[in-house]
């Protein structure tokens, strides 16, 4: 079964359908989740809500473009909605001055794990915004659309997480990284 027949089962209403997408997904979007999401369990909540909107706006997916950027943008404006419900944004007073210089995750030597545990350690808001901009390629000004904040706010974000990851990969691992290792 290829993944235009899945689609077309699932405009269907097939639960035999519904079954192969979710098998087919599943992991992506449960990773995906864990992103955005604060909890293995609301990760798992958002996945289960996610896949109940697809299937119930898979009609909606004319063929054009991505299907998986399609339900991937469902997924993550999920948990976003989510954690705009929960919460405001608002001034982390602990990192108001902060200073971010450019600085290659790629070059920390640190595994992915590693590094992706390091994001979720971030305070939501600016693990929010850092995963959007640089894991999932949103522009500033959809970031701002999402969160309902400013583009000024999202880079000032960005630049935060930035460096507030860059100090808890120096504090991980800092005789490797400061001597070039």
């Amino acid at each position: 079964m290829n993944l235009d027949e899945i689609i077309i089962g699932c405009k269907k209403q097939s639960i035999t359908h519904q079954k192969e997408l979710y098998l087919i997904y599943s992991k992506t979007l449960f990773n995906l989740s864990l992103k955005y999401c604060t909890s293995f369990t609301e990760a798992e909540d958002n996945l289960h809500d996610s896949f109940m909107e697809i299937y119930q706006n898979i009609d909606k997916y004319q063929n054009k473009g991505s299907f998986e950027g399609w339900i991937k943008r469902i997924t993550i404006n999920k948990a976003i909605n989510k954690f705009n419900k929960r919460t405001n944004f608002k001034t982390i007073d602990e990192y108001q001055n902060i200073e971010y210089e450019e600085f290659d995750l790629t070059e920390s030597g640190l595994s992915l794990d590693i590094l992706l545990n390091l994001i979720q350690q971030l305070p939501n808001q600016y693990r929010l915004v850092f995963n959007l901009y640089e894991l999932d390629d949103y522009s500033h000004k959809e970031i701002a659309k999402l969160l309902n904040i400013s583009e000024g706010t999202s880079k000032s974000n960005l630049s935060k997480a930035k460096a507030i990851l860059k100090k808890n990969i120096l504090e991980f691992q800092p005789n490797k990284i400061q001597n070039g290792e």
